[in-house]
């Protein structure tokens, strides 16, 4: 194809500018205009037919997201798992969760849903989008686009093999002058795989398993069916678009593969398509990577609304087992504040584990390795990455919040695992960002052995499933596990919903109170509400002098989370092992 791009780039509408700064260079044969034509058509024909509009400002302290496989809930008798869902989410949950992130749900060949076949249609054993549209009236649905491969099951794969559309040229491949020496991989099986073609052989890049076939954005005509498949999702009910492993998207030889420009200036161009959309539509980016790096995918504003908190999950997990607040301190303290628009995503759990590169840089080697070995006395397992020509280091643990938060080295018994659980969130949920908690962390649900005795899959171990009669049978018992936690967690979400210094973009500061409480300041955006969040990360009680926290003497304060603790400029302040005090003037 002949280049038609001579107009000068005053006359380019931004589209186009998008499309010529990512294939300008690399492809100059890329016919920008003829590609920016069609994406404007897309839009087009999308704003006449079509029209969404979120159930409500989602950039609000009210704002919960709940983590879900579309099959977390079973029942038997019930073939449709997103039905089974609905009906437990409007019983249990709705009054505290106004996001659902939906794991993959479509047709896939492994990796829990995420060599996905086909982006079009639901896996039947899940439902069908109508069972989406029904549950996007509830609540604001997220869902994951798996933008950097595709099964090698997919009929895109199909087709690639055999030298036909849809899928000709869709997946990268390398020759031997491809360099691959400085590649950052986040697993360790061999990146690239031999494929026999219609007419030859040839090697193809898997960055996450041989079954998950990089796709190559090299070919525009990739970009174009993933701007299709976005505008589908929105008019099935879909609102939020988690971009699974964006950050490998783009390959250059001599490179390491991930964060390189034109991976941004793709998720660029997203969001200007976006904005254009009659839609009030987000995008997050998934980037398991450190600080920095996934830092960078806020972009100018004019990236990722939401971008995950990576490094969240294993501070808290350090903070906790070793009973030591100064890394996370340290952490929280040097953090930027998000700006208006751009929100972080606090986790502590997910379908992956825990991911340990984010702590690169803030733990010291030493530090890591004395978390590993606590994590693997309570019967964790980990998944590993490969470094070129260095062998392999940890790249995720594999086990539940609960289980590794139920023995320390100070509490080898577990007396304390459930306050320990609990304190955790509590931190999560006082953080500037959106609060996403995991189906199964509502629960307290321990590792499933049973499952990860037949598959040998590690991340099986955090990926339980729950039958719904014997989910609700452990709710209904008052004293057990599942009931105590559920109740405490919902309890201090409802709590949080209603305080505006919890606000995603509300002011944070990081408290000096030593290594036994890890505390926080938080004001709200009109400066009328202060929340000091205490937490003791201790086995032991701990004594704080009210002075410490400067509190304004006009005013009256209590505890939002017990209100018979008395908060005077009179009594220092005791916090139990492990308990939290959300301190406000309102």
């Amino acid at each position: 194809m002949k280049n038609l791009n001579k107009v000068s780039q005053i006359y380019k509408d931004d589209i186009q500018l998008k499309i010529s700064k990512i294939y300008g260079s690399v492809n100059p044969e890329v016919n920008t205009y003829y590609y920016s034509s069609k994406i404007k058509d897309l839009i087009k024909d999308f704003n006449q037919s079509n029209k969404l509009v979120m159930k409500e400002d989602i950039c609000s302290e009210k704002t919960i997201l709940l983590i879900s496989y579309a099959d977390n809930l079973k029942s038997k008798g019930e073939k449709n798992t997103l039905n089974i869902f609905n009906i437990f989410f409007k019983k249990k949950l709705k009054q505290i969760f106004n996001c659902i992130h939906f794991l993959p749900f479509f047709p896939s060949s492994s990796d829990s849903g995420f060599a996905v076949k086909d982006h079009s249609i639901i896996e039947k054993k899940f439902g069908n989008w109508d069972h989406i549209k029904r549950l996007s009236k509830d609540a604001n649905i997220m869902a994951d686009i798996v933008i950097n491969h595709a099964s090698s099951k997919s009929t895109w794969f199909k087709n690639f093999l055999r030298n036909k559309d849809p899928g000709k040229d869709y997946f990268f491949s390398v020759d031997k002058k491809f360099n691959i020496s400085k590649v950052v991989r986040p697993r360790e099986h061999t990146l690239l795989q031999k494929f026999k073609l219609y007419d030859n052989q040839k090697k193809l890049w898997c960055t996450f398993s041989p079954d998950q076939v990089d796709l190559n954005f090299k070919n525009p005509d990739v970009l174009i069916d993933f701007i299709k498949i976005m505008m589908t999702f929105i008019s099935k009910g879909i609102s939020i678009f988690r971009l699974d492993a964006v950050g490998y998207l783009w390959k250059e030889t001599n490179t390491e593969c991930v964060n390189l420009p034109q991976t941004h200036e793709i998720i660029k161009l997203f969001r200007i398509i976006l904005e254009r959309l009659n839609t009030k539509s987000l995008i997050v980016t998934e980037t398991n990577l450190p600080g920095k790096q996934n830092l960078s995918y806020f972009g100018k504003n004019d990236e990722a609304h939401w971008i995950y908190n990576f490094s969240l999950p294993p501070l808290v997990a350090y903070t906790l087992l070793f009973e030591d607040s100064s890394q996370i301190s340290n952490w929280s303290k040097s953090m930027p504040p998000a700006r208006d628009g751009n929100i972080y995503l606090n986790f502590l759990a997910s379908h992956d584990g825990i991911g340990m590169r984010p702590i690169e840089g803030i733990l010291t080697f030493n530090q890591a390795s004395k978390m590993f070995s606590r994590i693997k006395k309570n019967n964790g397992k980990f998944s590993y990455r490969k470094i070129q020509g260095k062998g392999k280091k940890v790249y995720e643990a594999n086990i539940t919040l609960f289980d590794l938060l139920s023995k320390t080295d100070f509490d080898k018994n577990g007396y304390y695992k459930i306050k320990r659980f609990l304190a955790a969130h509590a931190i999560m949920f006082s953080l500037e960002g959106i609060p996403g908690i995991y189906f199964n962390s509502l629960f307290g649900t321990a590792n499933d052995f049973s499952k990860y005795k037949i598959t040998k899959r590690n991340r099986d171990l955090n990926r339980h499933k729950w039958e719904l009669f014997n989910l609700e049978k452990r709710l209904s018992k008052k004293n057990s596990k599942e009931s105590i936690i559920f109740k405490e967690l919902t309890n201090l979400l409802k709590i949080r919903k209603r305080q505006p210094a919890f606000h995603p973009n509300a002011t944070q500061y990081t408290l000096d109170l030593g290594t036994k409480v890890y505390g926080l300041w938080r004001q709200s955006k009109d400066k009328r509400q202060s929340i000091f969040s205490l937490t003791n990360v201790t086995s032991e009680s701990v004594e704080l002098s009210i002075n410490r926290l400067n509190l304004i003497k006009n005013e009256t304060w209590k505890d939002l989370i017990n209100p018979i603790n008395k908060i005077n400029d009179k009594n220092n302040i005791r916090l139990k092992p492990f308990e939290t005090l959300w301190i406000s003037n309102n």
